[in-house]
């Protein structure tokens, strides 16, 4: 089985954390919380961004960025910045990568993205936006990696509530 891992780096927004979670939740990817965050995790808008869903999810919390390097130190890692050069879907990720996303209003530190340039990607959008709001990333970026993989262990097709396709 493929294992996704998505990153969020001292997240400011509870709703966009719960909303990455239920991304995580419903595609089976790992989510890893980087601290310190904007918010508590017990917070009612991120459990209500999160739905029903925080049963499905496999989190794991780090103290902060260094912390979180050290204990994945070698693993394939992509930085998702509006300040990279290269396009998210010009990359081939691997089994185990981990999709790093920075911030809601700064982004993942400099040094960090200037020491690991050829791992560095971004979403193309027009040069007057700053950015895409952050669950919508992850979204597009773990449906391109999924895409890559052929869905592993996701459901296909869904099911008419009433009636069938074929009616």
């Amino acid at each position: 089985m493929a294992t996704l891992n998505i990153v969020l780096v001292e997240p400011q927004i509870p709703q966009n954390t719960g909303n990455v979670a239920r991304t995580c939740a419903a595609t089976g990817a790992k989510l890893h919380l980087v601290e310190p965050m904007g918010f508590r995790v017990d917070d009612k808008k991120l459990k209500r961004a999160g739905l029903d869903y925080w049963h499905l999810l496999d989190i794991t919390y780090y103290a902060s960025l260094a912390d979180f390097l050290a204990k994945h130190e070698g693993a394939p890692m992509f930085f998702f910045s509006t300040k990279a050069r290269r396009r998210y879907s010009d990359v081939q990720y691997p089994d185990g990568a981990f999709l790093v996303f920075g911030r809601e209003d700064a982004g993942l530190p400099e040094d960090l993205l200037k020491a690991h340039p050829e791992s560095c990607v971004r979403l193309p959008m027009r040069a007057e936006a700053r950015s895409l709001n952050l669950s919508n990333t992850v979204a597009i970026g773990v449906y391109e990696t999924l895409r890559q993989w052929d869905f592993p262990l996701l459901q296909w097709a869904g099911q008419l509530h009433h009636g069938s396709w074929d009616d």
